[in-house]
């Protein structure tokens, strides 16, 4: 009888631990960027929302403004279909945030997806909670009269 040896089975081996390896390696790198592009899109949106509340004549109408700037943002940097949710808040007068010296807080919060895990282990892919807050005193994005004596 002969006996088989073990030429070639090195890199048979090599393979399957390269592979092994790989897969999870990459699902981590792709994960961590799609967290990373949605972190950088909520903040994004944070900013843009405060921007859009504070040019607005009216507080109904910078509610509007401030979402659709929030969307606008986050579709910007590539989230897309997740939830947004924008909370504003205004010191020290918060129910008339466009008057005298206001100083509004807009929360912007969303999640981002991690990519290629079923759903099966929950009901919802798993996914990775993301919120970012901007402050924006009243007057900031305002054109002031500099021609006066």
């Amino acid at each position: 009888m002969r006996e088989r040896g073990e030429q070639g089975s090195a890199l048979v081996e090599l393979s399957w631990l390269g592979i092994l390896l790989l897969v999870p390696l990459l699902w981590i790198v792709v994960s961590v960027f799609d967290v990373q592009r949605g972190a950088f899109g909520v903040s994004g949106a944070a900013r843009a929302a405060g921007r859009a509340y504070a040019l607005a004549p009216t507080d109904p109408e910078g509610r509007a403004r401030a979402n659709a700037a929030a969307r606008q943002a986050l579709e910007d940097q590539g989230v897309r279909g997740v939830p947004v949710s924008v909370t504003i808040t205004c010191t020290p007068y918060p129910h008339d945030c466009h008057s005298g010296t206001s100083v509004i807080t807009v929360r912007v919060a969303s999640r981002v997806d991690l990519p290629l895990l079923p759903s099966f282990l929950g009901g919802h892919a798993p996914s990775f909670a993301l919120d970012a807050t901007h402050t924006v005193p009243i007057g900031q994005f305002q054109e002031i009269d500099r021609a006066a004596p």
